[in-house]
């Protein structure tokens, strides 16, 4: 049963285990599916964030698949803060010190070169504002313990996120088969982890589109220059320190990083 603990009291604590460690399901104040209280808390944490200098990048699509969605009982994507501190350089290395639990999975990412300012916005206004594509992988952390997540518990923790890579040379998207785009992602030169481009919604601009629309309903808008992660293409996967990461998306592009101390 859920005590009164207050949202601010939850931000504090999912802040908190960053250093302190992870903490259980937010039970005591969160209701497994109650989107509105979730992304409330993931806001006061934004806006805590914010002003301790952090600046925002763009954002992350969540639970893009619908296993995933069956699996948590939803029937909707989220959404989670990118800040200019989680990028890791293509080829570069995370230091597990920085992390608690964290899995890696590849993505399809898009670099906006326009403004979407619209809460009716179509997969097709997202593919006219793209300015390029890129490969790219989302090292995803909870903050809630063993990963023990229901949909409000990964909303407020900021979509589950922690760092993300993206490759160095971008596309222009004319041309690229999103869809039917393979991944294949290796850890330490064994395969990990395969997908496709369809895993994202169907397809990685449907995922653009909906973040889209929900943030120019919130208020803040995507606008040029943003990063879009769109969500994963295939199972997440355990990193352990030491290990070598590396994705390659077919027609698209390939990123890696070294999980290790630099």
């Amino acid at each position: 049963m859920m005590t009164s603990t207050t949202q601010e009291e939850l931000a504090r604590r999912l802040r908190d285990a960053y250093s302190g460690g992870a903490v259980p399901p937010l039970r005591d104040g969160l209701d497994p599916l109650d989107a509105d209280g979730a992304y409330a808390i993931q806001t006061i944490n934004t806006r805590f964030w914010e002003a301790q200098g952090r600046r925002i990048v763009g954002r992350k699509a969540g639970l893009t698949a619908r296993a995933v969605q069956q699996q948590l009982g939803v029937d909707q994507p989220d959404f989670g803060v990118l800040f200019a501190d989680m990028a890791i350089e293509d080829g570069g290395r995370l230091d597990p010190a920085r992390t608690l639990q964290p899995k890696a999975e590849a993505e399809i990412a898009f670099v906006l070169g326009a403004d979407l300012p619209e809460g009716q916005t179509t997969p097709e206004q997202v593919a006219a504002a793209v300015k390029t594509v890129h490969a790219a992988i989302e090292i995803v952390d909870s903050r809630i313990a063993d990963w023990k997540i229901s949909f409000a518990d990964t909303v407020a923790d900021n979509g589950s996120s922690a760092f993300f890579v993206l490759a160095r040379d971008g596309k222009p998207l004319d041309g690229l088969d999103l869809e039917g785009a393979a991944m294949e992602m290796t850890v330490d030169g064994a395969v990990a982890s395969t997908g496709v481009g369809a895993a994202a919604l169907g397809n990685p601009l449907n995922a653009a589109a909906w973040l889209a629309r929900t943030l120019a309903e919130r208020g803040e808008p995507l606008k040029a220059g943003d990063i879009l992660l769109a969500g994963a293409l295939g199972p997440m996967v355990a990193l352990s320190a030491g290990n070598r990461v590396h994705a390659i998306i077919a027609g698209i592009g390939e990123v890696g990083f070294v999980y290790a101390k630099a």
